[in-house]
């Protein structure tokens, strides 16, 4: 069932995007011979005759080619894959005389065609995205915790302030933040951040530490009940020195934990270092005292913060404003996505095509089920933005064979006064679609691969 769900998550993206190029083509006169659902072998076909819809049942090529009453209208079929769509159009990728013809119509007309696609992708997320964010709200920028004696607070920084720009970078959302971190990590080089306290700007100068991190290898809830380890890493300290999840800190160094609130304001006023603790904990009403050495997992910069990733409610012009951001959001990371592909740093292997991304799918849905029938239908929606604005980011590569790639023939006509052969543009997109099938059958061979590890 959930690979007939990622099977209509990708159908409906591909449609939509088909139906941009479709609408625009209408809208410039150009004469489009097939608007498909579906790939492979016509199923049902639909043809508006001078008087009436026909019907038709696994309509032929032959028949498409020596009927005039279907060769002279538009035919919307529905095929036999249920992958994708297509939106063919007369002269598109071949001239012709008839005035119809997408060769035969002004530079822009055509540009506004093939760019269609992709803005109806962004559209598309738009959409999902007001009733992800009127559903869930926003994940607003605000500090959630500033460390003792740190750079951000010796720069003033509070819990609560909102961060809005970091060393020019715009912030409108938390993931914001984490998305900068992710491309840009604190060095020893100082940063600039920019946030709001009560409505008014601040702007400071923050100079990075280098920091090691320890871990004990746990989690827990920091409220007002007992400290009880919900997660026990493997390999890592705790599990090693025998702690299992349920058992409950009651002291540390000789400290009494009486909470999960205690215990995170002693790790935050006791950050863990090389020196080893004595932890006190019970089990089924007996103590145990185990002393451990906490494990370094990282030795990177920080300036000392915590920030918001939770999302809020907001009123409808909100839902609007961070519906676009939303957006943004998707567009922006995928563009830096494909810079680190190309810069080397993220390795083709790394990228997931439709098997991979049929896996994610699947494994949100069965991850979301035990939260109910709502999230599961607002993680789809998120994932469905994702994919929509990636693949018209994708497409708008000025790539043979994608639609950004046909932009560049046309900017380059608009410009030089006069069309490139288009022999010789056919040509060339043809072997970028080679290299295409290519390059999408060595991700799917990766994808599969991932599936057995």
């Amino acid at each position: 069932m959930n690979i007939v769900i990622a099977i209509l998550i990708f159908s409906l993206i591909i449609v939509i995007h088909e139906l941009g190029h479709f609408m625009l083509a209408k809208a410039n006169g150009v004469f489009v011979t097939e608007f498909s659902v579906g790939m492979g072998p016509r199923i049902l076909s639909l043809v508006k005759t001078e008087n009436k819809y026909r019907l038709w049942i696994s309509l032929s090529q032959h028949d498409i080619e020596t009927k005039d009453d279907i060769k002279a209208n538009t035919i919307y079929s529905w095929k036999v894959l249920p992958i994708g769509g297509s939106c063919m159009m007369l002269g598109e990728d071949e001239t012709s005389d008839d005035d119809r013809a997408f060769n035969k119509k002004g530079v822009w007309g055509r540009i506004s065609v093939i760019f269609a696609g992709p803005l109806f992708n962004f559209i598309l997320a738009f959409i999902l995205s007001m009733f992800l964010v009127g559903s869930l709200g926003y994940d607003p920028a605000y500090v959630t915790e500033v460390a003792v004696n740190s750079p951000a607070e010796k720069a003033g920084i509070q819990e609560g302030d909102i961060i809005t720009d970091i060393n020019g970078t715009n912030i409108d959302i938390g993931r914001e933040i984490a998305t900068y971190l992710q491309y840009y990590p604190f060095s020893d080089k100082p940063i600039t951040i920019t946030y709001l306290r009560d409505d008014v700007e601040n702007k400071v100068a923050i100079q990075p530490i280098k920091q090691k991190k320890y871990m004990l290898g746990f989690g827990y809830t920091a409220d007002n009940n007992s400290a009880v380890l919900s997660e026990i890493i493997e390999d890592l300290p705790l599990y090693n020195a025998g702690v299992r999840s349920g058992d409950v800190i009651i002291k540390i160094n000789g400290s009494s934990i009486a909470s999960g609130a205690e215990l995170e304001d002693y790790l935050i006023k006791n950050p863990l270092t090389e020196k080893e603790l004595l932890i006190t904990y019970s089990r089924d009403g007996m103590e145990y005292d185990t002393q451990v050495k906490p494990v370094l997992v990282s030795d990177s910069y920080n300036i000392g913060i915590n920030f918001n990733t939770g999302r809020i409610k907001t009123d409808a012009l909100g839902v609007i404003k961070y519906s676009a951001v939303e957006v943004k959001y998707w567009i922006v990371t995928t563009i830096k996505g494909i810079g680190q592909l190309i810069s080397g740093k993220v390795g083709a292997d790394e990228l997931a095509g439709p098997v991979g991304i049929v896996n994610i799918i699947d494994n949100t849905i069965e991850e979301s089920k035990e939260d109910g029938t709502k999230f599961v239908v607002l993680n789809i929606a998120y994932i469905s933005i994702l994919l929509s604005a990636n693949l018209g980011v994708m497409n708008l590569l000025p790539l043979p064979a994608l639609d950004g790639g046909r932009l560049v023939f046309l900017f380059i006509e608009l410009f030089r006064g006069k069309p490139i052969d288009q022999n010789k543009e056919g040509l060339v997109h043809m072997i970028g679609l080679a290299l295409l099938m290519i390059l999408m059958l060595f991700i799917m061979y990766n994808d599969i691969s991932r599936l057995f590890l």
